[in-house]
This record gives C-alpha cells, sequence and structure tokens, in this order.
C-alpha cells in the first residue's frame, strides 16, 4: 500500500494544520503510505473562495470560532505537541514562509524538517513566521542552508511555484489549509477528517 498516496496542501500559519501535520505521521506508520507536501498560501485560497474566513476572524463574540479556539487546545494536546497561540504575531503573515518551504518542494525529506521546525518556531516558540531572520534561523537548526534557501526563495521561479501550488489546489476544489488528497482524487479538509484519510488508503487505489 506504499507509494505517494497522500498529497498535503498546507500553509504554515494554521494551527489547525500544524496539528493535522503532526498526526498524519501516525496514519503513514499505520498505511505504509508516504505524502507529498505541497506548500500553499492560504490567504491566496481564501481570498478565491472562501472569503467568509475573514469576517469570521472579525467577529470576536462568533460562538463557533471561540468554540474551534477551545477545541483546538484540546486536540493539540491529545497530540502532544504545544501550541500557545494566538501570539503577538497573529494572524501572520506566511508569504517568506511559504516561499522558502517551496524551495525544498523538491527534497521532500528537507521539506518534512523544515516543515515541522518551523511550526514548532510560530506555535510553540512564538517566533515570528514572517521574519526571514528567524526562517533563516528555523533552517540552519534542522541542518538546512537557510541563506542559501532565503536567496532562492526571492527567484521568479520559486514564486512562480507557489503561485502554481495555489491554483492547483483552488481548482481541485480546495478551499484552505490543510487540504488532503488520496489517490489524486479523493478529498479531505482538516485534522479531523484524518481518520477518513486512514479509511480511503485502506481501501484498494481505484
Amino acid at each position: 500500500m506504499g507509494g505517494n498516496r497522500i498529497e498535503f496542501f498546507y500553509d504554515l500559519s494554521s494551527p489547525w494544520t500544524y496539528i493535522a501535520f503532526h498526526n498524519l505521521a501516525g496514519v503513514m506508520e499505520r498505511t505504509g503510505a508516504s505524502v507529498r507536501l505541497r506548500p500553499i498560501l492560504v490567504g491566496g485560497v481564501f481570498n478565491s473562495v472562501n472569503p467568509s474566513v475573514y469576517a469570521a476572524r472579525e467577529a470576536a463574540d462568533n460562538p463557533k470560532f471561540k468554540h474551534s479556539w477551545r477545541v483546538m487546545k484540546d486536540w493539540a494536546a491529545l497530540a502532544g505537541i504545544e501550541i500557545n497561540f494566538p501570539s503577538a504575531f497573529h494572524p501572520a503573515k506566511s508569504i517568506n514562509a511559504m516561499r522558502m518551504a517551496c524551495t525544498l518542494q523538491g527534497d521532500q525529506q528537507a521539506l518534512t524538517k523544515f516543515t515541522r521546525a518551523a511550526f514548532e518556531s510560530y506555535f510553540d516558540a512564538q517566533e515570528n513566521l514572517d521574519d526571514a531572520d528567524v526562517l533563516v534561523a528555523v533552517a540552519n537548526s534542522v541542518g538546512l542552508d537557510g541563506e542559501a534557501m532565503r536567496a532562492e526563495s526571492q527567484t521568479d521561479a520559486v514564486k512562480t511555484r507557489l503561485r502554481a501550488n495555489t491554483d492547483e489546489v483552488i481548482a481541485r476544489g480546495g478551499y484552505g489549509s490543510p487540504t488532503i488528497f488520496v489517490d489524486t482524487t479523493k478529498m479531505y479538509f482538516g485534522n479531523d477528517q484524518l481518520p477518513l484519510v486512514e479509511f480511503a488508503l485502506n481501501r484498494s487505489p481505484t
């Protein structure tokens, strides 16, 4: 059942994506499937197909939104990860982080290391996700060349790659982060749908 049967379209600014990224490792271990990480700019997705997210954020007394934040803390505790959220940098701009992530898309092992460290930097250490110096330090901390990543992240090729990933997830029906595909066509959204991802992986590919 191995192979890159999972595509994980994601933005580092999303706490739910951090939880899903962490929990996806267990799904992969249990099913033998592997994942292809696809960095996107979730703001571009919201602007295109899900602008109601912004109104929900502005309504501080929205009971559904308030409840989701409490449940998010429960999910983090269940996963065994630290989420000190929101921080002074919330809501975070993520364009620098996602461009740097895109420099590693061809090296999924390196991208996984950077993604994990960047999540921990923002959601645990409460560092600024949009600060290029912070991102360089994050990359260096896991044995990558942060300065080289920063330089490459400003190239037209990387900027185009990030736009292409974002446009692709929109075209395939995605509306936020994380958007997860199993066997190309089966789309799932968010941490709470990971049991469905695992269920799909345990069925024969179609």
